[in-house]
């Protein structure tokens, strides 16, 4: 362990396997205590015990969340904030790709629900702890994916799915882009920094949730990708950098800024994404 982030304190949403685990691993042997989020009692628990282990800290814990599912993500929120006064690193990383159109508990189109409105609702029932841990940090796993093209506000939640759901996939990564440029303004002289990242082509569980010639691409594509862990770095490097210290509003891949698509800096359509899901988490 080194001390880098001791009395820092960093939730990792989709954690129990992945970049996510692996990012919760590095960020606890920098000293961070750590909270990791997942869906399964047994898989969450055995990712903390593990974590704990590998880290050689006992400040990991878990909380469980089905973070499609908005009544939990508020459920989720709760929890943190009984147990902790502090969060000084959210890390919105649970995310998953669908080859069939389902849809969530709440009757939104499932990968719309999970990749953003679980960010977009955990990061806004969480924004009072993190402004008053200030300086503090907001991290947003997005994708290259988010450059199929610009989102449809006439349909979000994607009816017309095709293309084997990479539509859907795309179109919520890039609503994550959105979300952490129109966040970081909101933000300004909070000391509260968000920034978004691209991991890689990563070799984890992402995508194998399906069946058929999906999971079989998935196969193959592991083969050709980067480890977890390769993948992790540029999530640890904005959760933990000094050298971000006050970048805000940023798009990072390999742990340097880039362009992110032209479709993500359109303004008005940042502020129509933000105004869609507030209404859609207040029902």
């Amino acid at each position: 362990m080194t001390n880098e982030m001791n009395g820092k304190v960093v939730l990792v949403t989709g954690a129990t396997n992945g970049i996510g685990k692996v990012a919760a691993l590095e960020l606890a042997k920098k000293g961070a205590s750590v909270t990791i989020v997942g869906r399964s009692a047994e898989k969450t628990a055995a990712a903390a015990a593990e974590i704990r282990q590998a880290s050689g800290s006992s400040a990991v814990e878990f909380l469980l969340a089905d973070l499609s599912v908005m009544a939990q993500v508020r459920r989720l929120a709760g929890e943190f904030l009984q147990k902790h006064n502090r969060l000084d690193v959210l890390v919105n990383n649970a995310g998953a790709y669908f080859s069939q159109r389902q849809l969530s508990a709440d009757g939104y189109e499932m990968t719309f629900a999970l990749n953003h409105l679980s960010y977009f609702l955990l990061t806004g029932l969480l924004l009072d702890l993190l402004k008053a841990s200030a300086p503090a940090r907001i991290v947003n796993v997005s994708s290259a994916a988010h450059t199929m093209g610009p989102l449809d506000f006439n349909d979000l939640m994607t009816e017309d799915y095709g293309m084997a759901g990479f539509k859907a996939y795309g179109r919520s990564k890039l609503a994550n882009v959105m979300f952490t440029y129109e966040l970081a303004r909101r933000l300004e002289g909070t000391g509260v920094t968000v920034n978004a990242l691209h991991p890689g082509g990563v070799n984890t569980g992402f995508g194998k949730n399906n069946t058929g010639l999906v999971k079989a691409a998935m196969k193959i594509f592991g083969r050709f990708s980067l480890t977890a862990e390769q993948g992790a770095q540029t999530t640890i490097y904005l959760a933990s950098s000094p050298e971000v210290n006050g970048v805000s509003a940023k798009y990072f891949d390999k742990c340097k800024a880039v362009a992110s698509s032209e479709a993500s800096y359109d303004l008005a359509a940042q502020r129509k994404l933000w105004e869609i899901s507030e209404k859609l988490i207040a029902v």
